[in-house]
């Protein structure tokens, strides 16, 4: 399995109202300070309808970019009951830990 699937089947496992971090999931996979590398696969996610690449955000608490736009991003969260203000995720309990 080469290591985009590897992420993206990591990623399969943060829940519905839920977010993780681009660090925690690089370090999920074995990649030591694979953040940026992470952020990049996300940007090309082939499947975003089925893996959920809008539930990662940076360490920051800052939803970070998005492909279609951080206004999406924020929507598409909102909906899954992320409180967020001001491009920042309010609830810290709401990042998933592998």
């Amino acid at each position: 399995m080469n290591l985009e699937n590897e992420v993206y089947k990591k990623l399969l496992q943060v829940p519905k109202g839920k977010v993780t971090t681009y660090s925690e999931l690089a370090k999920a996979v074995g990649l030591k300070n694979g953040q940026r590398s992470v952020g990049r696969m996300m940007n090309k996610n082939p499947f975003p309808v089925i893996v959920p690449c809008h539930r990662v955000i940076l360490s920051n608490g800052k939803i970070g970019g998005y492909a279609w736009g951080e206004k999406i991003k924020t929507n598409m969260l909102s909906k899954e009951g992320i409180k967020i203000k001001n491009g920042k995720i309010l609830d810290s309990d709401k990042i998933y830990r592998f």
